[in-house]
């Protein structure tokens, strides 16, 4: 097959983006647009780039090295990339690769300016945009420059930034490739960018527009301050107009030169209003062509617009699809269930089937829509005062979006819910409630162990449609739903009441400490068990601080004292070990699959404790919460009508210790279940490999279960499918779901509106009370754990899969969190005093820095 080294910019669109780069293919597809101006020009293919690194001396080796690098090794990185672009510059071109550039040049007119652009084939896609990673020169004159530059934009695919960018996203070097635009150039009277969503807010339906004199350079390049419009149905809702000091120019030349503005035009727009208008109805025009929000660079040229280049807004969150074309308002699950990560395909679907509630998908994680709740008068308070109780952002964004009217009201459909907190639930304060609800849990789950094994193919996606429904049917049970309430509603009532009559704050924080039956709080625990089983064995301690892969069990039992540390592992794994940091995703891996993410944590409780501190631990806060009990009835007594106060907070003491721990065992009856679905599709995976079927088990991970079932069924998979989720799960991995989300795109964070944080603290929620003072331990996975005693772990969410590392530290600050979220219930229940919902912890606390934690009042302080 013969190559083609050039392609007019008619002759491409986006299905040629392996020939000529995302930016080429895009461009051609602009081309096309009836009535859209586009610099006419040509591009230089991936064939001629392909040529040159052939010919390239030593290019295969360098790449070999390029990709063993650490992508942290900015150093080695630095010098081997400039190495390759230096060789790729001084290889001379092809002389037919020569000639096909020069005939381009000449039926345009080869003595004309030119725009010379790189355009890789990674480059403005869906999924990555790249933007910024490789290099654009302008005005360049003559042919000897044109391919002289063309030769610099090859090159600039191994530029540092570009290589450690592909590093980061998991995209191989040699998979990418370069092809070159060069386009006539535009000499504008204002140029600038259009986004077709919102950038800060990411509403679909307002448009923002930013302007300057001259050549889009001296935005782009960040020397000027920029006319700034946003536009809403064709009417520019909000202006601000910059003063620009300088432009960039053409010089005769070649090249670009900033100028001074006349100090009279610098307060000038660079647009007219109509203009802005008219720009936007174009970027709709483009966006709908493109079916997706662009980023569109722009010139206005004699009261026209040319545009220069387009690219989708890959930073937007997607929007759940919706058919009625009517107002919703949805709600992060993932906000909830304290697990913002995207999950994999068969962890959405598999979630979606055995959950409660319907839910829908977007950006690789789940939402409900809670437009209804919201819509109904009667509803709506019950509602906001729920969200309100467990996450007080939440409930203000849903109260901004009310406010906005962006949601009709309907007519009441059924009776309002109570609030939370009101008439405690219709059951009794009996312990034996509890305990017989989690004995019919293992009955269950033992039941599912049995009878899955005897299933495959086929017959094994019938049974599981039969467990998830058991699973609803276990969730649902009236008993279960009751004593979770029960529990919540109790914790409520105790605070506030006794704030009322005592003036006290999150009183109960101290009053179910070390409640029984919890099984997350166990679970902490009992790693510290383990931790006294191998701190007196230096030869073991020794081996787990080397543990590099998943097989160090087996070598453990040839070490003195191994045989029993590696006993005490496995009987915890036995019972934990279907746990893991996103368990709600059961394509992650749980620590029976991966057990050395427990060794930082054995090992650091080994070196922080003493033995025996489990038991102590235990009955240390089991005393505290009775020591509180008796002092807040006490004081009870002493008020007007203080027996009955006295004998009714009693009651929920009771009530609370009775109910509470069970509020964290349907999540690990839910991940226990989920361990056991998992296994068996792994094993069906396997057997898929085996026939041929798919490449790897792990593919499954990238397609719903019922695609999987069809997978099954038919022996056929679709490797182009499972190949596009992969890349799109990378892109949705890179962005940060909203708690709030509505139909137009707009994420809403809420705000704490509350009196009492100190200038420059923190806001967040008070979870647990207490005030502590330590050194911030920035976690972002719990694998690299490094604990010392008085450190307070910062961390973006914690699911109960952490509660092992809180035994170790002295407070806990979370990004996303409730009264009632787990790593809430475990802080109060260890008597660490906890701050959640602090947005962007994690980026504004430094690692290693003094912080305070006002665990009581919410809010973070760090210190000098």
């Amino acid at each position: 097959m013969s190559k083609q080294y050039v392609l007019g910019l008619q002759e491409v669109d986006e299905t040629r983006v392996a020939m000529v780069g995302g930016k080429g293919a895009h461009l051609g597809a602009l081309a096309r647009i009836g009535g859209l101006r586009v610099p006419a020009g040509f591009c230089v293919t991936t064939d001629a780039f392909r040529r040159i690194l052939a010919e390239a001396p030593s290019i295969d080796d360098r790449l070999d090295r390029l990709s063993r690098l650490n992508p942290d090794d900015r150093e080695a990185i630095g010098a081997l990339s400039a190495d390759i672009r230096r060789t790729i510059e001084e290889t001379p071109l092809p002389h037919d690769v020569t000639a096909a550039i020069t005939r381009a040049l000449v039926q345009l007119g080869e003595d004309t300016a030119y725009a010379v652009r790189s355009s890789a084939t990674a480059e403005d896609l869906p999924t990555a945009s790249f933007a910024g990673q490789q290099d654009t020169y302008l005005n360049v004159i003559g042919v000897a420059s044109i391919l002289r530059h063309v030769s610099r934009c090859w090159a600039s695919l191994f530029t540092e930034r570009a290589v450690t960018y592909r590093r980061r996203n998991g995209i191989d070097h040699r998979a990418v490739h370069m092809a070159v635009v060069v386009q006539k150039m535009v000499f504008p009277q204002a140029a600038g960018v259009l986004f077709t969503a919102d950038p800060v807010t990411s509403n679909r339906t307002v448009a923002s527009v930013e302007a300057s004199f001259g050549l889009g350079e001296a935005l782009v390049s960040g020397l000027v301050n920029a006319d700034a419009y946003r536009v809403r149905d064709g009417v520019i809702i909000d202006r601000a107009i910059a003063t620009k000091r300088l432009a960039v120019h053409t010089l005769p030349a070649g090249g670009t030169q900033e100028h001074a503005i006349d100090p009279e035009r610098q307060d000038q727009p660079a647009l007219t209003d109509a203009q802005v208008v008219r720009l936007v109805q174009l970027g709709r025009r483009i966006e709908a062509h493109f079916g997706q929000p662009q980023d569109i660079e722009w010139c206005l040229v004699d009261d026209g617009f040319q545009v220069v280049q387009s690219r989708p807004i890959t930073t937007l969150f997607p929007i759940p699809e919706a058919a009625d074309g009517e107002n919703h308002v949805y709600l992060s699950v993932g906000h909830q269930q304290m697990m913002t990560d995207a999950m994999k395909p068969l962890g959405l679907s598999m979630w979606k089937m055995t959950a409660m509630a319907p839910m829908h998908e977007a950006g690789g994680r789940l939402f409900v829509d809670v437009t209804r709740h919201l819509a109904s008068p009667a509803s709506r308070a019950g509602f906001l005062e729920m969200a309100g109780r467990g996450d007080p952002l939440t409930r203000d964004a849903l109260e901004t979006v009310i406010e906005r009217d962006f949601i009709p009201s309907l007519p009441d459909q059924a009776p309002p819910r109570p609030p939370a907190g009101g008439t405690p639930a219709p059951i009794e304060t009996d312990p034996a409630i509890v305990a017989d609800l989690i004995e019919r849990s293992h009955a269950s789950i033992a039941a599912l162990r049995r009878d899955i094994g005897t299933k495959s193919g086929p017959a094994l996606f019938d049974f599981l449609l039969a467990a998830f429904a058991e699973q609803k049917r276990l969730l649902s049970d009236p008993t279960s739903m009751q004593a979770i309430m029960a529990g919540m509603d109790a914790t409520w009532w105790l605070n506030d009441q006794l704030q009322a009559w005592l003036g006290e704050k999150n009183a109960a924080d101290t009053l179910t400490l070390s409640a029984p039956n919890n099984i997350t709080s166990e679970m902490g625990l009992a790693l510290l068990d383990v931790a006294d089983v191998i701190r007196p064995h230096p030869e073991v301690v020794a081996f787990l601080q080397k543990v590099e892969d998943e097989s160090f069990l087996g070598e453990l039992a040839k070490l003195p004292g191994g045989p029993e540390a590696r006993d005490a592992i496995g009987a915890y794994l036995d019972r934990y070990g279907m746990r893991c940091v996103g368990e709600i995703d059961i394509t992650r891996p749980r620590w029976s699959e991966r057990p050395s993410t427990l060794a930082p944590v054995i090992l650091d409780n080994v070196r922080n404790f003493a033995p025996g501190a489990s038991r102590r631990r235990f009955e240390q806060g089991r005393q505290e919460a009775a020591k509180k009990e008796q002092d807040v009835l006490e004081r009870l007594r002493a008020l007007p009508d203080g027996q009955r106060k006295a004998d009714e907070t009693k009651r929920m003491i009771d009530r609370v210790r009775t109910f509470i721990g069970y509020r964290e065992y349907p999540k690990y009856a839910i991940v226990s279940r989920y361990f056991v679905y998992k296994r068996a599709l792994l094993d069906e995976a396997e057997r898929l490999v085996e026939a041929g079927v798919l490449r790897a088990t792990e593919d499954i991970y990238y397609l719903t279960f019922a695609e999987l079932h069809d997978v099954v069924r038919t022996r056929r998979a679709d490797e182009q499918l499972i190949r596009r989720r992969k890349d799109a799960f990378r892109s949705y991995q890179t962005l940060t779901p909203p708690r709030v989300l509505t139909s137009e795109g707009e994420g809403i964070a809420g705000a704490y509106r509350r009196d009492g944080v100190p200038a420059g603290a923190l806001a967040g929620l008070p979870v647990s009370g207490g005030i502590v003072e330590g050194r911030a331990r920035v976690i972002l996975d719990m694998a690299d754990a490094d604990l010392e005693p008085g450190d307070i772990l910062v961390t973006p969410y914690t699911d109960p899969s952490w509660s092992p590392l809180f035994v170790a530290v002295e407070g806990l600050v979370t990004e996303v969190g409730g009264l009632m979220t787990h790593g809430a219930v475990i802080a109060r229940e260890y008597g660490l005093p906890a701050v959640v919902g602090v947005e962007g912890a994690t980026r504004l606390i430094q690692d290693g820095q003094r912080i305070r934690v006002h665990g009581t009042d919410g809010y973070v302080e760090i210190l000098p």
